[in-house]
């Protein structure tokens, strides 16, 4: 099952006995284990029919008599086991998944990894219960992602205000939907999210961020570039030069396929290249300024100075100064 299709399972009042919750992104089964620990129980019963357990604490044995019990003057109990690729002996609870006790939900927090569903263990739970696997979104898609995560709460968001998110927080859900939490409590249910509000609430300048440098350099703007550049200099824990050039060689990356790609037109090239047609632009017009073998000499140049930030070829330089050079190899 999805996420969505969990959570919609709960909030009908189907349940499963047994639930593992799985996978290298912590953000959804953080949710759901959430939603066990805050809906299913009333607050009145959470006292006698609510157990959560940290996995580094405790053994199969332990929950498997907390999961036995039967609920107290309630139709059902749940038994948490929050951090549970911390628990040594995992697979010991296949004999309680064999046979589950009907009145209780058993949720198995296993994050930032994922256990192996051709295990006899992995299997015996999809046949009694749930096996939720978490996965990574990819960075490309992350702003999508926040669209959504916005408009499921009444709001809407510019592509630039979302690809700012982006740039500045990363692929890192948890912290984007907290960003995201802060910021909505100061505006009015409704609002379009423009990028003046991220630059408010969230800290990230409107006019000296990455997404403004990548389009500065696109257009071969000089003295724009070398203004942001200058600001990143002055802010180097902000703006490191991996972080930077990472995002800038995905950029001219994708501009040397645009001038591959046999349909140009928005929607055609925007697929190809898997960003926000509103964004086509930007990569036509730095197609118009720097021909292919320019680019795959700017593509080399961030694979030499990311080396150099690492101190490869490099005594002395810090951040700031190998990002001055590397823009100007980059428009010169």
């Amino acid at each position: 099952m999805t996420f969505e299709q969990i959570i919609g399972t709960l909030k009908s009042r189907t349940y499963f006995p047994v639930y593992l919750l799985t996978g290298d992104e912590p953000f959804y089964i953080d949710e759901l284990c959430r939603y066990f620990e805050k809906e299913i129980v009333p607050d009145d019963q959470k006292d006698f029919n609510l157990h959560i357990i940290y996995g580094k604490d405790a053994d199969a044995g332990t929950i498997m008599d907390f999961a036995k019990q039967f609920p107290v003057m309630a139709e059902r109990q749940v038994v948490i086991v929050k951090e549970a690729q911390e628990l040594k002996n995992i697979e010991e609870l296949q004999s309680y998944v064999d046979n589950p006790q009907g009145t209780t939900l058993l949720v198995l927090c296993y994050k930032y990894k994922k256990l192996d569903k051709r295990k006899l263990f992995a299997r015996a739970i999809e046949k009694k219960g749930i096996v939720f696997e978490s996965q990574k979104i990819y960075e490309n898609r992350i702003p999508d992602w926040i669209r959504g995560q916005v408009k499921e709460r009444g709001y809407d968001i510019q592509p630039k205000a979302a690809m700012m998110l982006t740039e500045s927080l990363g692929a890192d859900l948890t912290r984007i939907a907290n960003e995201i939490s802060k910021l909505l409590i100061n505006i009015p249910s409704g609002t379009v999210i423009d990028d003046m509000l991220v630059s408010r609430y969230v800290g990230v300048h409107k006019d000296y961020n990455v997404f403004e440098l990548q389009r500065a350099l696109g257009g071969r703007e000089i003295f724009r570039a070398n203004q942001i550049v200058a600001y990143f200099a002055s802010n180097p824990k902000e703006n490191p030069l991996t972080k930077v050039s990472s995002i800038l060689y995905v950029f001219f990356l994708k501009v040397l396929m645009y001038h591959q790609l046999k349909d140009k037109s928005r929607n055609a090239a925007a697929a190809a290249l898997s960003v926000n047609p509103y964004f086509i632009q930007d990569y036509v017009t730095a197609s118009q300024n720097f021909t292919p073998n320019q680019l795959m000499r700017i593509i080399s140049c961030f694979r030499e100075y990311d080396m150099k930030s690492k101190g490869v070829d490099n005594i002395s330089a810090d951040d700031g100064e190998l990002m001055k050079e590397m823009v100007f190899k980059i428009l010169h």
